[in-house]
Protein backbone atom coordinates (compact mmCIF):
# COMPACT_ATOMS: atom_id res chain seq x y z
CA UNK A 1 0.00 0.00 0.00
CA UNK A 2 1.56 3.64 -0.93
CA UNK A 3 2.24 6.00 1.70
CA UNK A 4 -0.63 9.30 1.33
CA UNK A 5 0.80 12.40 -0.05
CA UNK A 6 0.93 14.61 2.77
CA UNK A 7 1.94 17.69 0.41
CA UNK A 8 -1.05 19.51 -2.49
CA UNK A 9 0.97 21.19 -5.27
CA UNK A 10 -1.86 23.82 -4.87
CA UNK A 11 -2.53 24.06 -1.13
CA UNK A 12 0.60 23.06 0.46
CA UNK A 13 1.09 20.50 3.17
CA UNK A 14 -1.61 18.65 4.26
CA UNK A 15 -0.24 18.02 7.98
CA UNK A 16 -1.04 21.09 10.88
CA UNK A 17 2.20 22.03 12.09
CA UNK A 18 1.48 21.08 16.19
CA UNK A 19 1.28 17.56 14.55
CA UNK A 20 4.69 17.75 13.20
CA UNK A 21 5.71 18.78 16.42
CA UNK A 22 3.85 16.57 18.28
CA UNK A 23 1.80 18.69 19.74
CA UNK A 24 4.84 20.31 21.40
CA UNK A 25 5.29 23.99 21.57
CA UNK A 26 8.23 24.49 23.35
CA UNK A 27 12.11 23.43 22.10
CA UNK A 28 13.43 20.53 24.86
CA UNK A 29 16.66 21.13 26.81
CA UNK A 30 17.87 24.28 24.22
CA UNK A 31 16.51 27.99 24.19
CA UNK A 32 16.87 28.89 21.12
CA UNK A 33 16.42 31.97 19.53
CA UNK A 34 15.55 33.25 16.14
CA UNK A 35 19.12 34.36 15.60
CA UNK A 36 20.68 31.30 17.09
CA UNK A 37 23.47 29.98 14.97
CA UNK A 38 22.70 26.25 13.89
CA UNK A 39 24.80 23.68 11.80
CA UNK A 40 24.53 19.88 10.73
CA UNK A 41 26.61 18.17 12.26
CA UNK A 42 27.42 15.95 9.02
CA UNK A 43 26.80 12.53 10.07
CA UNK A 44 25.82 9.98 7.82
CA UNK A 45 24.18 7.94 10.39
CA UNK A 46 20.58 6.65 10.01
CA UNK A 47 17.99 8.73 8.60
CA UNK A 48 16.44 11.15 10.16
CA UNK A 49 12.89 10.63 11.90
CA UNK A 50 10.35 12.07 9.10
CA UNK A 51 10.68 14.20 5.93
CA UNK A 52 10.45 17.54 8.28
CA UNK A 53 13.97 16.79 9.94
CA UNK A 54 15.37 15.76 6.84
CA UNK A 55 14.59 19.06 5.16
CA UNK A 56 16.28 20.97 7.94
CA UNK A 57 19.44 19.01 7.83
CA UNK A 58 19.63 20.14 4.47
CA UNK A 59 18.71 23.92 5.33
CA UNK A 60 21.21 23.84 7.60
CA UNK A 61 24.40 22.02 6.05
CA UNK A 62 26.41 25.38 6.27
CA UNK A 63 25.81 27.28 9.26
CA UNK A 64 22.55 29.47 9.38
CA UNK A 65 19.94 31.23 11.81
CA UNK A 66 17.22 29.40 13.03
CA UNK A 67 14.81 32.00 10.89
CA UNK A 68 16.64 31.09 7.90
CA UNK A 69 16.05 27.49 8.45
CA UNK A 70 12.53 28.36 9.12
CA UNK A 71 11.66 30.95 6.02
CA UNK A 72 14.12 27.51 4.03
CA UNK A 73 11.40 24.75 5.00
CA UNK A 74 8.24 27.56 5.34
CA UNK A 75 7.26 25.92 8.50
CA UNK A 76 6.79 27.87 11.27
CA UNK A 77 9.14 29.30 13.65
CA UNK A 78 7.90 27.77 16.85
CA UNK A 79 7.66 24.35 14.97
CA UNK A 80 11.37 24.35 13.46
CA UNK A 81 12.76 25.60 16.88
CA UNK A 82 10.92 22.23 18.48
CA UNK A 83 12.42 20.13 15.56
CA UNK A 84 15.89 21.45 15.82
CA UNK A 85 15.93 20.63 19.34
CA UNK A 86 14.92 17.18 18.85
CA UNK A 87 17.73 17.25 15.91
CA UNK A 88 20.39 18.52 18.89
CA UNK A 89 19.40 16.05 21.21
CA UNK A 90 19.79 13.55 19.13
CA UNK A 91 23.80 15.29 18.25
CA UNK A 92 23.09 15.59 14.65
CA UNK A 93 22.80 19.35 14.62
CA UNK A 94 25.11 21.86 16.82
CA UNK A 95 24.15 25.45 17.65
CA UNK A 96 25.62 28.47 19.26
CA UNK A 97 23.65 31.14 21.34
CA UNK A 98 23.77 34.44 20.60
CA UNK A 99 25.86 36.82 22.47
CA UNK A 100 23.71 38.98 24.46
CA UNK A 101 25.06 42.14 25.14
CA UNK A 102 24.46 44.18 28.53
CA UNK A 103 22.09 47.16 28.49
CA UNK A 104 25.20 49.45 29.28
CA UNK A 105 27.20 48.05 26.12
CA UNK A 106 24.29 48.81 24.38
CA UNK A 107 23.88 52.36 25.82
CA UNK A 108 27.73 53.09 24.92
CA UNK A 109 27.33 52.03 21.20
CA UNK A 110 24.34 54.20 20.79
CA UNK A 111 26.29 56.73 22.51
CA UNK A 112 28.90 56.76 20.24
CA UNK A 113 26.42 56.70 17.32
CA UNK A 114 24.75 59.56 18.31
CA UNK A 115 27.73 61.40 18.46
CA UNK A 116 29.19 60.16 15.17
CA UNK A 117 25.97 61.44 13.62
CA UNK A 118 26.16 65.07 15.55
CA UNK A 119 29.64 65.51 13.85
CA UNK A 120 28.29 65.16 10.48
Amino acid sequence: MAEPEWVDEDGGRLVRPFAMARGRTRPGLHDLDMITLVVSAGRRGRPPAGLEYSEILDACRDPVSVAEVAAAVNLPIVVVKVLLSDLIEEGDVFFRAPVHRTAARDRDVLTAVLDGLRRL
